[in-house]
């Protein structure tokens, strides 16, 4: 067997493995092995070429950012930032048809620029935002779906863990793509909230208006979001600027976030688990990225990357619709498996093609997060669905999967928009000092 289709068969392996619900770190670097023994035809070499890559790229400086990141969202929960924002949204949203669903998706959104986990996004937003949903009388499927696919957005506002991961992948600039994040974010935030307005129009009973808020009251619920906006300027200011790499920025965010949290209350036993839970998220990443980088070592051994990269092209098909094609194997892949596991499986194949097309790599780096992002609220395995379940285990996983259907409509229009006009992604890159 020639070593193209070898390369195949190890793809075909990896994708059932992943389904039959094998880990991918452990089913990435089994098949990644296994193949570099077949393609060198001896174990020891082959153990060599799957151990230098992983080793490369784990003492990598860039790959150091992640800890940051992840104990600024963990940090950022004992700082009282969750409930400062959704506060603060509630005063100032809360009039409008849906209004405390439209105010839980920019309190979650404020909450991801000082995150860098969707999954703590759902978790911590579960058990603020719907309670006082539910007080309000806001239908339960309605609240559950706007806290799971509001904890998306966590996936491209910077920090993003995901973003940082693509960069690394692909070897593009980190700190464009975090830059390059934060206007796509925004522009999801704002696409979700219409659709609420828009169903809670159409049925008032999902969530009706809540009044009561003086201007006075909004205007008080301001000051104690300081921390927030502090810690996003410190952050993106300073890689947007060119004063800090993005490792720097978001040690700078998690000293910041660190002191606010202090000053908020913390106690040594919180600041000791907030450092345990960052490592345990850390060790994880980690783990999947050096199992997949054996089998990305296998693919390129095998030649398959640059072999199906010349497949395309030899198809003599309109860009755009090679391109649509990639969106839906995404899609497809979401709802069986992991973001992290799914990028690092595809982008090795993928990105040599996006790049041949001629499409800027900021850019489908934005569009593959948001799609990853969709792939958290996708059955079977939405795990943001999940989270809000075991958070609020009174509501069934078909209601929140059910509240969560709208905001899947959502997400297909954001990435229409982010493919129709991509200048929506990189125009802030021009103010960049380089």
């Amino acid at each position: 067997m020639d070593p193209l289709s070898i390369g195949i068969v190890g793809a075909v392996a990896l994708v059932l493995l992943a389904v039959i619900g094998v880990r991918i770190a452990y089913a990435a670097a089994l098949v990644g092995v296994l193949g570099l023994m077949i393609l060198m035809k001896d174990f020891y070499p082959a153990i060599v070429a799957a151990g230098t890559v992983p080793f490369a790229k784990g003492t990598s400086y860039e790959l150091s950012v992640l800890p940051m990141f992840i104990l600024i969202g963990y940090l950022a929960y004992y700082a009282g930032m969750t409930t400062t924002s959704f506060e603060a949204a509630k005063r100032w949203f809360g009039w409008m048809p849906g209004g405390l669903a439209i105010g839980t998706i920019f309190a979650v959104a404020a909450f991801s620029a000082v995150s860098g986990a969707s999954t703590a996004a759902a978790a911590v937003f579960s058990r603020v935002a719907i309670p006082e949903m539910l007080k309000a009388g806001y239908n339960r499927r309605l609240a559950a779906g706007v806290v799971a696919a509001g904890s998306t957005l966590d996936s491209l506002i910077p920090p993003s863990a995901l973003l940082v991961i693509y960069g690394i992948i692909v070897e593009q600039s980190i700190g464009d793509l975090l830059i390059a994040g934060f206007v796509p974010g925004i522009i999801s935030a704002l696409v979700y909230s219409v659709i609420v307005v828009v169903i809670c129009k159409a049925n008032p009973s999902l969530g009706r208006p809540i009044g009561g808020f003086t201007w006075r009251q909004r205007f008080a619920s301001l000051p104690p979001t300081a921390p927030i906006w502090i810690v996003i300027l410190l952050i993106f200011t300073s890689m947007l600027l060119g004063w800090a790499t993005p490792t720097e920025a978001g040690a700078l965010g998690a000293f910041s976030t660190l002191l606010f949290a202090w000053r908020h209350g913390m106690n040594l036993g919180q600041f000791r688990g907030a450092l345990l839970e960052s490592a345990k998220l850390t060790v994880m990443i980690f783990t999947i990225i050096w199992g997949v980088l054996i089998f990305v070592r296998f693919l390129g051994f095998a030649n398959l990357p640059l072999s199906f990269a010349e497949w395309i092209e030899g198809l003599k098909m309109h860009p755009l619709l090679i391109l649509l094609a990639i969106y839906a194997i995404y899609l497809v892949l979401g709802c069986f498996m992991d973001a992290i596991g799914m990028m690092l499986l595809t982008l090795p194949i993928f990105f040599p093609v996006v790049e041949a097309l001629g499409y800027d790599p900021i850019w489908f780096g934005i569009i593959v997060v948001k799609l990853c992002g969709i792939g958290l609220l996708t059955p079977p395995v939405g795990l943001s669905a999940f989270v809000v379940n075991g958070v609020r285990p009174d509501i069934p996983l078909g209601d929140v999967f059910r509240g969560i259907a709208p905001f899947l409509i959502a997400d297909v229009v954001t990435v229409a928009l982010l493919t129709a006009y991509p200048e929506l992604v990189t125009f802030v890159l021009g103010f960049r000092s380089r």
